[in-house]
């Protein structure tokens, strides 16, 4: 095959990429999908297109995982979890998920992640207090004060901290 021949395919894989991250994260959202439409299909029409536009970003598949859990579809929402999961992800990205766990008072799913981004960075005094307020919410005083001393022990002058732990205390889910 010639060296044009070449040339002229590369064009055309490279311009189908191209398309293909075009498409996907270029979607637009038009008010034809939710204008006037019932809320359950306006959040249908919507989610199609947030799924598109996520692509493969690990925070976005988690925020469309996160409307589906939380909306009370707990197996479409899993999925795009289990996705992020079996690839590459970070400590954010298990927050994240664990984030969404607690919120929906699936407790038994959020400790073991919660557990796991501690291990992962020890010294993130936020994370400690904000991981606290949780184990404080489901009743758990002891480790939440245990967790909120660790947290506190470097710049206990952080105000997010201070509210995430005061707002536990009073019921108030931290931010």
């Amino acid at each position: 095959m010639g060296i044009a021949r070449w040339g002229c395919w590369a064009a055309v894989f490279s311009a189908g990429m191209l398309a293909g991250l075009v498409l996907a994260k270029g979607v637009p959202v038009q008010p034809a999908l939710y204008e006037g439409k019932a809320p359950s299909e306006a959040a249908k029409a919507l989610l199609e297109v947030a799924e598109r536009q996520a692509g493969r970003g690990t925070w976005e598949l988690i925020g469309v995982g996160r409307v589906y859990y939380l909306s009370g579809d707990k197996t479409r929402g899993q999925a795009f979890f289990d996705r992020v999961l079996q690839d590459k992800h970070g400590k954010d990205d298990l927050d994240r998920i664990a984030r969404v766990y607690a919120e929906a008072g699936d407790w038994d799913k959020a400790a073991p992640l919660f557990q796991s981004v501690l291990a992962k960075d020890p010294e993130d005094d936020s994370e400690q207090v904000y991981v606290g307020a949780f184990y404080n919410l489901k009743g758990d005083r002891a480790k939440a004060e245990e967790l909120f001393r660790a947290g506190f022990s470097r710049k206990p002058d952080n105000v997010w901290k201070a509210l995430d732990a005061a707002g536990s205390y009073l019921g108030v889910r931290p931010n």
